[in-house]
């Protein structure tokens, strides 16, 4: 090699490297448990690794159920995740949710993801047919303002859960369809659906579903990951329920709601809504004018204002 092409050789290899093409430090910058970010719709910086790797917390993509009567396990006042779809009626239990947080189901021919983030206290079902495609879902190991970022396994795309959208990939930008999901008591969702069935307990993994891996998380101010947005008028930890409509967002938190009644009238975005709030189950739901359930978001406070701090806030003063 003659030393002008040297030269030559050695300016493109610095000019590359100035924009970032051949740096292996920016490349790295971009990528986190196997997941390229670039062009993330949301701040790359502010997507962190939880801990485990991808998968390292397992979905449950072959879940077994059993009958109310055979969930032995379950205590009155555990918190479940319910839902019911065609007919069909299914609690999902914390205590195993916290070890896989996410539930890839069907219902009938309808393949619904159940997922849970133990860290925002958030539980969202999503309807897993997206443009055509039936996505499986699993754990990313990445948090992003504190919450679980799912992937798809079909194209390796994150999903925000409490966006409800893909924020990297080849899916970026799409939306996932919410369905109407009960954040309750077993005793509560028992009562009103006797003939439930019960995620089991069976689930292929060796877990102590009896032991809580996150104690005392719910009941302590503290964040084990930091968030983009804070509000201190009302605790971190206390949960509030979530409505969207037309992208514009309202929390009714139930320290608000415990002042009122059990059942009231409200409107939001031009929408008549009857309120529910269930003050010994902890829970509360939301039925539009014709007596449909209305998809919203139990969750701590400090999770739903991160990501929505321009939320509008129900108050009984």
């Amino acid at each position: 090699m003659s030393l002008t092409n040297h030269k030559l050789l050695i300016a493109k290899v610095i000019i590359v490297t100035t924009l970032g093409l051949l740096s292996p430090i920016s490349a790295a910058a971009e990528s986190k448990n196997g997941f390229v970010l670039d062009g993330a719709s949301v701040p790359v910086n502010e997507i962190r690794r939880g801990g485990p790797g991808r998968d390292g917390i397992p979905s449950l993509d072959k879940p077994a159920f059993v009958t109310a009567e055979k969930a032995k396990f379950l205590r009155p006042d555990d918190r479940v995740l319910g839902v019911t779809l065609n007919n069909v009626q299914r609690a999902y239990p914390i205590r195993i949710l916290n070890y896989h947080e996410i539930v890839n189901d069907r219902f009938g021919h309808r393949p619904i993801v159940i997922t849970y983030c133990p860290l925002c206290g958030s539980g969202m079902a999503f309807d897993a047919t997206i443009e055509g495609r039936h996505l499986i879902f699993g754990v990313s190991g990445l948090l992003y303002n504190s919450d679980v970022l799912l992937y798809d396994r079909q194209t390796g795309s994150l999903w925000s859960q409490i966006m409800s959208t893909a924020v990297t990939g080849t899916m970026k930008g799409t939306r996932l369809q919410s369905v109407p999901i009960a954040h309750t008591t077993w005793r509560d969702w028992k009562t009103r659906h006797p003939d439930t069935t019960v995620l089991s307990t069976k689930t292929r993994f060796q877990r102590n579903y009896q032991v809580n891996p996150y104690p005392n998380y719910g009941r302590s101010g503290r964040l084990y990951f930091p968030v983009a947005e804070e509000s201190s008028q009302y605790s971190r930890k206390s949960m509030v329920m979530g409505l969207e409509i037309d992208g514009r967002f309202k929390a009714y938190p139930f320290e608000e709601l415990a002042k009122g009644p059990s059942q009231f009238q409200d409107r939001f975005r031009g929408q008549p809504f009857d309120v529910y709030y269930d003050e010994q189950n902890e829970t509360a739901r939301i039925l539009d004018a014709d007596g449909n359930e209305v998809p919203t978001l139990i969750a701590f406070w400090f999770a739903w204002y991160a990501f929505h701090p321009e939320t509008e806030i129900y108050s009984i003063d």
